[in-house]
């Protein structure tokens, strides 16, 4: 094999090539087929081989590659700004094209900010968000984030941000608090924030309606949203809610935030809405929003050279009409419960299995040293790593990650499989993993 020029995730990886795909798997160059249990990062929503979306992305560049949004819109752009504004939640209105989440989630804060400038309310410039969190890796999301592990060498760079509670019941409900009043108390610890900065110097509060990569698929318990949405309405402060990894389908609602009965100010979309077709993100923006900018300077004080690229929105165009016109959403549901319940029945006894949580074809299983202690493994046992490996090795594509509980003590492992998989590719999914597990847990 020749030096390979590609700066890679990890220096001493040695990485197979990816040469097809095929519904729910990717082959590789030795023609060993990979089952793909978490989409990638819960990107390709309609495995691999979709013809519809590849046709639109064909279609496209024949027709019309590229136009910069200084000088022109686009049709697909257009035509998926209106579907995705006439399915959205709420007052929803307006939609900026990006290349990816960390773009929609800068956007959302950048927006945020000028939002309250606008209105004359200059002093508005904090931003909450939730420890264990995680939005994005430019400095901006990065900051956001609550991800200590991610943030820890770039500490310097980072700009100053609140992090409070998240919603994490599995280890941080006490066995004497019921779920709602648990709900209740650490969403009031958004209120408690936004009173020892100061309401006039808060502008936004931005979580994950189902936290992913940094939690492992983790919903927040019933009413705890609602009363967010109401705090922020108290004191002025703009809801942002990050959908880039539990958006779009994924959670078995196109939009994550319709199975908590609330809608967001600014929404951030990636991931899913290019299904890995192309590089394709968006913010969504309330009317209230947009209006106030257009009333003002009329200049959002932003932008990047991708936006709205005509391939990029005619490939997520395609992708959101397959979902619809398909009723994947719903086979979502269906499917994430079939899913549950065979993960259930395969680890829900399992001694190192603490947890199983989620929602539609968006599941998370929470590893422990002790079940009823809940003491997660010790880090040095590099559980999440050695997962990866072993799953890999049986042909499994998964999410393990370290740090659950705190960035550096707790392993999980996020699967996140397409829309399309069918009973028995999820059958195969629990069966791949459990091999895995087993050959893990022995070398302990």
């Amino acid at each position: 094999m020749t030096q390979s020029h590609v700066f890679p995730r990890h220096c001493h990886s040695d990485l197979p090539t990816a040469v097809g795909g095929e519904g729910c798997y990717l082959i590789d160059a030795d023609g060993k087929r990979y089952l793909d249990g978490s989409g990638g990062a819960a990107v390709s929503c309609l495995g691999h081989s979709n013809q519809r979306v590849r046709d639109a992305i064909k279609a496209q560049v024949d027709q019309l590659a590229f136009a910069h949004t200084g000088f022109f819109t686009s049709e697909p752009a257009e035509a998926l700004a209106d579907l995705l504004i006439a399915n959205a939640p709420g007052d929803l209105d307006r939609v900026y094209f990006v290349s990816g989440g960390s773009e929609a989630v800068e956007s959302a804060i950048k927006l945020a900010r000028q939002y309250h400038v606008e209105r004359g309310d200059t002093g508005r410039r904090h931003l909450i968000a939730r420890r264990q969190s995680y939005h994005g890796n430019t400095i901006g999301a990065l900051s956001a984030g609550g991800n200590a592990l991610r943030r820890a060498q770039f500490a310097p760079l980072l700009v100053e941000m609140s992090h409070i509670a998240p919603c994490y019941e599995y280890a941080e409900r006490p066995e004497d608090e019921s779920p709602e009043a648990y709900g209740q108390r650490v969403a009031n610890e958004l209120e408690a924030e936004i009173l020892r900065l100061g309401p006039e110097t808060v502008m936004a509060f931005i979580a994950e309606p189902v936290v992913g990569a940094t939690l492992g698929a983790v919903p927040a318990v019933p009413g705890y949203f609602r009363r967010v949405r109401e705090i922020c309405d108290q004191y002025g402060v703009l809801l942002i809610l990050d959908e880039v990894m539990c958006g779009m389908g994924r959670t078995g609602h196109l939009f994550a935030c319709d199975a908590e009965v609330i809608a967001p100010d600014i929404l951030c979309i990636a991931k899913g809405l290019g299904a890995g077709y192309q590089p394709v993100g968006a913010m969504l923006a309330s009317k209230r929003i947009y209006d106030t900018i257009a009333a003002g300077s009329g200049f959002f004080q932003h932008g990047h050279t991708y936006l709205g690229h005509p391939v990029a929105a005619a490939a997520g165009l395609a992708v959101v009409s397959e979902m619809l016109e398909k009723d994947l959403v719903n086979q979502v549901q269906a499917r994430g419960a079939y899913l549950q319940a065979a993960l259930e029945a395969r680890f829900g006894q399992h001694a190192h299995v603490g947890d199983i949580r989620g929602r539609g074809l968006f599941r998370g299983l929470e590893f422990v040293a002790d079940r009823t202690t809940k003491q997660p493994f010790d880090p040095a046992l590099g559980l999440a790593g050695k997962l990866k490996k072993a799953a890999f090795a049986e042909g499994l594509i998964c999410y393990p990650m370290p740090g659950t509980r705190d960035g550096r003590h707790g392993d999980h492992l996020l699967l996140a499989p397409p829309f399309i998989a069918t009973e028995a590719e999820l059958d195969e999914l629990v069966t791949r993993l459990s091999r895995a597990l087993d050959t893990v847990l022995a070398g302990f």
